[in-house]
């Protein structure tokens, strides 16, 4: 499985992308601001999105939210970073929260978002199938 993750939209606040699985569009992403860290950039604990790159995702045990979650791997600077539900950049901590609509600074309907994609993950993980997420 293949997802995609194009960030579009900047703010000093937060970043807002489109993420396709497999080709299709599947749902709007926020994350906390760019700070273009493959370029250099300066990270910030907690207000910084992960850089731009192609990584391997997992389905495993989240000892914050206490249930399986999509992981992100080897994210450099980082450890553990998620895809998970939320509305903000204050629910974000670096990780990537997925939402059916956007507003400036804002995704809705997130925890049904995030439901529908574990679904797709979960099955395609117990396969198994290699899960691979570009962010551009």
């Amino acid at each position: 499985m293949k997802l995609k993750l194009i960030r579009d939209t900047f703010t000093d606040k937060s970043t807002i992308g489109q993420l396709s699985v497999d080709g299709e569009f599947f749902c709007y992403t926020l994350e906390d601001v760019d700070r273009k860290l493959e370029e250099g950039g300066v990270k910030i604990y907690g207000e910084t999105c992960i850089p731009r790159g192609i990584y391997e995702i997992i389905v495993d045990f989240s000892p914050k939210y206490n249930k399986e979650m999509p992981h992100i791997l080897d994210v450099p600077g980082f450890d553990g970073i998620r895809i998970h539900a939320g509305n903000s950049d204050v629910d974000s901590l670096g990780c990537i929260l997925v939402g059916s609509t956007v507003q400036k600074d804002f995704v809705g309907n997130s925890i049904a978002t995030f439901s529908s994609l574990m679904e797709l993950l979960e099955e395609a993980y117990t396969k198994p199938e290699q899960i691979i997420l570009e962010i551009a």
